[in-house]
């Protein structure tokens, strides 16, 4: 059994959780974020997809792969320092939301000061959109090794044979 808090919400067009107001408002500063990249190079070369996911990359989703099967979907993402009980993955009919966080107490010591960091964030976030539904009852997550994997099973679609009318 996983220690990965899994919510899950049985319609797309509940957004009561916390966790999709946290998201709207870091889509807002990742836009804000490639404006400004974009805004700072040269409009000969401008790329907003480049742009886009670079403000992605500076400002909180960890490196990911999705994969798509028949039955289902399989979510990678690379999560090194976090341990599951970090972890929450918020599944909906069509989207999947990944949040890790990790609580540091800064130790301070006199003797010493940090003069530079590329230590990023302990507080991720990553958001992925289906072209399909999923059956958001059976998700399921597991962290090892750093490596955070998510399965999706694809809503089976229960198909009803047309039904004849015969008029006379």
């Amino acid at each position: 059994m996983s220690d990965i808090t899994i919510q899950k919400v049985a319609k797309t067009e509940d957004r009561s959780l916390s966790i999709f107001k946290e998201i709207e408002e870091l889509m807002r500063k990742i836009r804000e974020r490639a404006f400004g990249i974009s805004m700072a190079r040269d409009q000969r070369w401008a790329n907003p997809l480049e742009d886009w996911l670079a403000a992605e990359r500076e400002l909180c989703w960890p490196a990911a792969e999705l994969v798509e099967r028949d039955k289902d979907f399989v979510l990678s993402i690379a999560l090194p320092g976090f341990e599951p009980g970090n972890v929450v993955v918020t599944a909906t009919p069509r989207e999947l939301i990944v949040h890790a966080k990790v609580e540091t107490a800064a130790e301070s010591k006199k003797e010493e000061r940090i003069v530079w960091s590329d230590f990023r964030t302990n507080d991720v976030y990553r958001r992925i959109e289906f072209a399909s539904d999923i059956d958001v009852d059976k998700v399921s997550a597991t962290l090892k090794n750093g490596l955070l994997k998510v399965v999706a099973a694809k809503l089976e679609k229960t198909e009803k044979p047309a039904k004849i009318v015969q008029v006379t």
